[in-house]
């Protein structure tokens, strides 16, 4: 399983595969996600809406839509059980690991499914085509399966914090999680999960061009930030956007599917 796959790869594959640009914005960044889509994005490309695509029937923000729905909603969006799937952003939260995430938690083949390292920023950095032509593809039947087993929920956070059964590692900055800051939402308490360990996800990658670093980097990463890669991990965040990109990371240390809190803090500070 390889959740990565360069620029040039895309370049050479770029008729044989179906691309999703997911990009998604803070609320405070006042950026549009769409119209920038609008304005260029790597040819062949559908615009993927985190928070429309989310279930609409929570209040919390972006959390995983119920199997139906995200079947309708891939349905047509024109993608098929067989198509592999390349996704990217312009994103400063590097959003496309929440849309991977998403296609691993509903059994997309896990081989079929992969981030484009280094996204938009690095296909515009090497001056490679772009498009503004609006894609379009016909309804599929698309198929999905829930793996319940990829996510965890306020109740297993809250019984963790005694049985220490995983590690609960969180992918906000350093200030906010040791509450020294607002946080972006309104109505959150500061501060962070009793037990949980802080990882920044901007500390896994390098900021000239939006890439991971490597694997043996990110493994140094981890275990410099108190993670033991040996026991079961969990990540979470501010809302369940950058959970993923560390998500995506332990993936590359340990070619295993991750374990993500989808309320995060936007759940927990509530409390």
């Amino acid at each position: 399983m390889n959740p990565l796959k360069s620029t040039s790869w895309l370049k050479e594959n770029i008729n044989r595969v179906k691309i999703l640009d997911s990009t998604w914005h803070m609320p405070s960044s006042d950026r549009n996600a769409f119209k920038e889509y609008q304005n260029n994005h790597i040819k062949n490309s559908i615009f993927f809406d985190l928070d429309k695509y989310s279930n609409q029937k929570i209040s919390l923000p972006h959390m995983l839509p119920e199997l139906r729905e995200w079947e309708k909603i891939v349905s047509e969006l024109g993608i098929k059980n067989d198509d592999h799937i390349i996704i990217y952003d312009n994103s400063d939260v590097l959003s496309a690991s929440r849309c991977w995430f998403t296609f691993l938690y509903f059994g997309h083949d896990t081989n079929l499914v992969s981030v484009l390292d280094g996204g938009l920023k690095k296909w515009k950095l090497e001056n490679r085509f772009l498009s503004k032509e609006k894609v379009s593809l016909p309804k599929t039947n698309y198929k999905a399966k829930v793996k319940d087993n990829l996510v965890i929920n306020l109740d297993q956070v809250e019984k963790n914090i005694e049985k220490k059964e995983f590690c609960l590692v969180d992918a906000r900055g350093e200030n906010r999680f040791k509450g020294l800051v607002e946080e972006p939402r309104k109505n959150l308490k500061k501060g962070n999960i009793k037990g949980s360990k802080n990882l920044p996800f901007s500390k896994i990658i390098n900021s000239e061009n939006n890439t991971f670093k490597k694997k043996a980097e990110l493994e140094k990463i981890f275990i410099n930030h108190g993670i033991n890669l040996n026991e079961k991990l969990a990540f979470s965040c501010g809302s369940g956007i950058t959970a993923c990109v560390l998500g995506l990371a332990s993936t590359v240390i340990n070619n295993k599917l991750p374990v993500i809190y989808d309320g995060s803090w936007a759940e927990y500070g509530l409390k």
